[in-house]
C-alpha cells in the first residue's frame, strides 16, 4: 500500500517541525510549505520543502495542484497588535490563505483538513473554556482564527468538507522559538540572570509538544471529528508565577522580578480549557507530566 501523503502548512515552525519528524517516523510521504527554508536544526530528511507565499492564489494553484490525503494548517504567526497598528495584515494573512487552500486543493483523496486554531478564540470567556462557548476574539489575530473556524465549519455543513479545528492552548517543548514565554524564562534562569516578569497571577495550560503532535495524528485518523472544534491542552491549569518558580527550581538559578511587566490590555487572567470532548471524540489523553516536560525542555536549551 502507498504511504499517506501529508501536507503541512508551516512545517518549518516549532510545532510543524515536530509534526514532520513524527510523520517521517511513520514513513509517510510529506510536503511542507512555508515562506522560508528550514533552519539546520529543523530540517527533516525525506520531506519535500516548498517556499512561497500562500496568500498568492496563483502560486498556491501552481505548487499544490496534486492530491493529498491529509492537510495540517499551521499557517500564520501569533501577534496581539491592534487593528489600527496593522492588524488588517494579520487577518488577511490567515483568512486569505485558508480560502486559497480550500479553493485550490483537490478533494479527490482528501481525508482530513486539520486547522490549528488558538485558545485566543475564546477571548475573555470564563474558565474552563469549552467548545460550546461563543467565541470572543479580542485581537485581529484571534478574529482571523475565529473566522477560519467558522469558514471551515460552514464548508463541512454545506459541502461535507472534512475539516476539524484543534484549538491549542500553550504548547511548549524543545526547539521552541527563543522569543516565546518559556524559552525566555528558561534561558534567563540558565544564565542566572535577573529578569522582569509580570506578577504571574494568570492561570494557563501548558501542553508538551509530543502530546500536541499526538492529538493532531488522532484528529487525522478519527472519522467522527469532521466539523468539530476541539481543545488541545494538558487539562491542568498552572499559575504563571508557579511555572516560573518551577523553572528556577529545576535550573537552580534565575532571579525573576515579579510585577515589573504589565499585564497585556484585555488579557484573560484564566485561560485554561475543559478537554473532556477531545478525550471522548479523539480517544486521546496528554501523557507528559509538566515536571518531566519542563526538564526535557530545559535540557534542550542547556545543550544548545
Amino acid at each position: 500500500m502507498n504511504s499517506p501523503h501529508l501536507l503541512v502548512i508551516g512545517g518549518t515552525g516549532f510545532i510543524g517541525h515536530h509534526l514532520l519528524r513524527a510523520a517521517h517516523q511513520r514513513d509517510w510521504e510529506i510536503t511542507s510549505v512555508s515562506l522560508n527554508p528550514p533552519t539546520k536544526d529543523r530540517f527533516v530528511t525525506g520531506v519535500s520543502y516548498l517556499y512561497f507565499d500562500l496568500s498568492n492564489r496563483g502560486l498556491v494553484k501552481k505548487y499544490l495542484a496534486e492530491d493529498f490525503d491529509y492537510v495540517v494548517n499551521l499557517c500564520g504567526y501569533i501577534n496581539h497588535k491592534l487593528f489600527k497598528d496593522g492588524g488588517r495584515n494579520l487577518i488577511d494573512t490567515h483568512f486569505i490563505t485558508i480560502q486559497n487552500l480550500v479553493e485550490v486543493l483537490p478533494r479527490n483523496k482528501l481525508k482530513r483538513f486539520v486547522q490549528i486554531g488558538s485558545s485566543d478564540e475564546y477571548g475573555n470567556a470564563p474558565a474552563p473554556q469549552n467548545e460550546k462557548m461563543r467565541e470572543q476574539p479580542i485581537s485581529p489575530y484571534s478574529l482571523a482564527k475565529v473566522a477560519s473556524t467558522h469558514f471551515l465549519q460552514m464548508l463541512h455543513r454545506t459541502e461535507n468538507f472534512p475539516a476539524v479545528i484543534l484549538r491549542l492552548f500553550l504548547t511548549y517543548g524543545p526547539g521552541q522559538d527563543a522569543g516565546r514565554f518559556l524559552p525566555q524564562i528558561i534561558c534567563s534562569c540558565l544564565n542566572n540572570d535577573t529578569f522582569p516578569v509580570s506578577a504571574g497571577t494568570q492561570l494557563r495550560d501548558f501542553c508538551y509538544i509530543d502530546d500536541t503532535v499526538s492529538a493532531i495524528f488522532h484528529a487525522l485518523e478519527k472519522q467522527e471529528v469532521n466539523g468539530e472544534a476541539l481543545n488541545v491542552a494538558s487539562g491542568e491549569p498552572v499559575k504563571i508565577r508557579d511555572m516560573i518558580e518551577k523553572v528556577c527550581t529545576l535550573t537552580g538559578s534565575g532571579k525573576p522580578q515579579y510585577g515589573k511587566v504589565s499585564y497585556r490590555p484585555g488579557e484573560n487572567m484564566a485561560l485554561y480549557p475543559n478537554i473532556s470532548k477531545e478525550k471522548k471524540i479523539l480517544q486521546w489523553e496528554p501523557r507528559t507530566n509538566i515536571d518531566i516536560g519542563l526538564q526535557k525542555t530545559i535540557n534542550y536549551y542547556n545543550n544548545t
